[in-house]
C-alpha cells in the first residue's frame, strides 16, 4: 500500500498560541486564535489515539491541500 503522505506535514505551536504548519521545511500555513486552539485540541486527541493519519488530514485541511472527493482521475477538457 503506498504511503498516503509521502511528504508529511508537521506543526509547531508558538508561545503566543500560533500554530505554524510546516511541510518540506517551509511554513505553509499559520493559524491563530480560537481556530489554533481547536486545531491543537484535535491534534492532541488524534495523537492520543495513535492516529498519525488523522493528524495529517487535520493539517492538510488547514492548508487547503486536501482532496474533497470532487476531483476526477481522468480529466478531459
Amino acid at each position: 500500500m503506498p504511503d498516503a503522505f509521502p511528504d508529511p506535514f508537521d506543526h509547531h505551536v508558538t508561545q503566543d498560541g500560533l500554530v505554524r504548519v510546516v511541510r518540506g521545511g517551509r511554513v505553509v500555513a499559520t493559524v491563530a486564535g480560537g481556530a489554533a486552539r481547536r486545531l491543537v485540541d484535535a491534534i492532541d486527541r488524534a495523537q492520543a489515539r495513535g492516529d498519525e493519519h488523522g493528524v495529517q488530514v487535520l493539517l492538510a485541511r488547514v492548508t487547503g491541500n486536501y482532496r474533497r472527493g470532487t476531483e476526477r482521475g481522468d480529466h478531459r477538457p
